[in-house]
């Protein structure tokens, strides 16, 4: 009988301890939404940043690509398809993760 009591009461007191438990952790909604909106707030900086940078790279590929042009070397073409490979895969990668995260 005393067993049987014994095992009673330390279920009523784990059963105490646990939903204490489960009710401290009733704001996690609260913290996902808070961290989605920092998350999609950094975009909009983020993209601009990823356009400066491309605009930049995009330059010195020119003046790389012209000073080949103007010297006669023949591997010209390549560098040029490979720099504007670049500006283009630097945009469209912008706009997709743009897509995929907003």
């Amino acid at each position: 009988m005393k067993n049987q009591r014994l095992k009673i009461l330390v279920g009523l007191v784990l059963s105490c301890m646990l939903s204490n438990d489960l009710l401290a952790q009733g704001n996690g909604t609260a913290g996902i939404l808070e961290a989605t909106q920092m998350v999609t707030s950094y975009f909009d900086p983020a993209t601009k940043l990823i356009y400066a940078i491309g605009a930049v790279v995009g330059l010195i590929g020119g003046v790389k690509v012209y000073n080949k042009f103007s010297s006669g070397d023949p591997d010209t073409s390549k560098t040029a398809a490979s720099w504007f490979g670049a500006c283009i895969f630097l945009i469209v990668a912008a706009t997709i993760l743009r897509s995929f995260f907003l």
